[in-house]
């Protein structure tokens, strides 16, 4: 047990995982960075000790029922419940209708969406015991306010996380625990410069030109609204979507 608040994010390797696990460390939490890119997740620990910061890495599936549940005992073992818990892994493969097989769907879910139900099913209980917390789900305007042509799967996944998120919150709320998320609209990652799934590098600076806000957005710009949804500053604060897109969702463009 210990006094230092501690946050637990999935997918921390990169992207806004990544800049997710960094923003926390510079406000004074241990950073519990799991994803299934070993590598990725261990340097961004790496970096967060290098910098005078504490942080662990542990290799996490979202998929993996019993991986997750073993992490998150193990965390709460070593340092009692998780104070900011961040649902951020994820996956966003563009697919044609005509090409979706139930496998293919059924992948995306299994990441996507029940992946941020597996997290969550195991460390709310140890926060609600406390009553305290806060838990952030990444979804996504596609899921939202969008559809997103060959990505059906990825849509319906992210509107999910959507309704996922209002029923945990409504179900904790009377424990102390606060559950929110997070909507970004273009964001400068991996999964957006793919030219194979997403617009690619010179897609993605045309999209510039259609947010309101006049460029495209940073992973540094949607964890500091994360970070905010889990700290006090956001005290009275559940069971809502807060978007950060640069102002996309409401241009006429």
């Amino acid at each position: 047990m210990t006094s230092t608040q501690t946050l637990l994010v999935t997918g921390g390797g990169i992207g806004i995982g990544r800049a997710t696990a960094l923003a926390f460390a510079r406000a004074g939490y241990h950073v519990v960075v799991t994803d299934v890119l070993e590598t990725e997740g261990r340097a961004v620990a790496d970096a967060i000790s290098a910098g005078g910061g504490s942080a662990s890495f542990m290799a996490m599936d979202v998929r993996s029922s019993a991986r997750v549940d073993a992490v998150v005992a193990a965390v709460n073992a070593e340092r009692g419940a998780i104070d900011a818990l961040v649902l951020n892994a994820g996956i966003a493969h563009k697919v044609p209708l005509t090409e979706l097989s139930d496998a293919r769907w059924d992948h995306t879910l299994d990441i996507d969406l029940k992946g941020m139900f597996r997290v969550a099913r195991a460390a709310l209980p140890a926060m609600r015991q406390r009553r305290a917390g806060a838990v952030v789900c990444l979804t996504s305007l596609m899921g939202l306010a969008w559809g997103w042509s060959e990505h059906v799967h990825y849509s319906a996944a992210k509107a999910g996380v959507i309704g996922l998120m209002r029923g945990l919150a409504a179900e904790v709320a009377a424990d102390g625990v606060r559950v929110n998320a997070v909507s970004p609209g273009y964001v400068r990652t991996a999964q957006l410069l793919s030219e194979e799934h997403s617009l690619g590098p010179a897609g993605t600076e045309l999209a510039a030109g259609r947010v309101p806000l006049g460029r495209i957005g940073e992973p540094e710009d949607i964890a500091d609204v994360i970070l905010f949804l889990a700290s006090s500053q956001a005290r009275y604060v559940t069971g809502q979507v807060i978007v950060a897109d640069g102002g996309l969702a409401i241009s006429p463009q």
